[in-house]
């Protein structure tokens, strides 16, 4: 998708930014990385304080649950979708 289609269907706004759908095809998970990205650092030693949400939101699918929390802030630089 040389036109940047899926991150514009799915509103990217930072890399990374990651989703997570379901084998119906539904997204219930969008947001930030694991770690990090809750509380907005990017120290290593500050991984250890971090919720893993992108490990919490995959174990919940497993076991059939909607991830709580299903959105979350991603946090990294903006993305510039290319025009097309």
């Amino acid at each position: 998708m040389a036109t940047a289609q899926l991150g514009k269907l799915y509103g990217a706004q930072t890399t990374p930014h990651l989703y997570i759908v379901n084998a119906e095809g539904q997204l219930v998970y969008k947001g930030g990385i694991d770690g990090i990205d809750s509380i907005a650092s990017n120290k290593v030693e500050d991984l250890a304080r971090a919720e893993p949400h992108v490990k919490l939101a995959l174990a919940e699918v497993a076991a059939g649950r909607k991830p709580t929390p299903a959105n979350t802030k991603p946090y990294g630089c903006s993305v510039k979708h290319a025009k097309g």
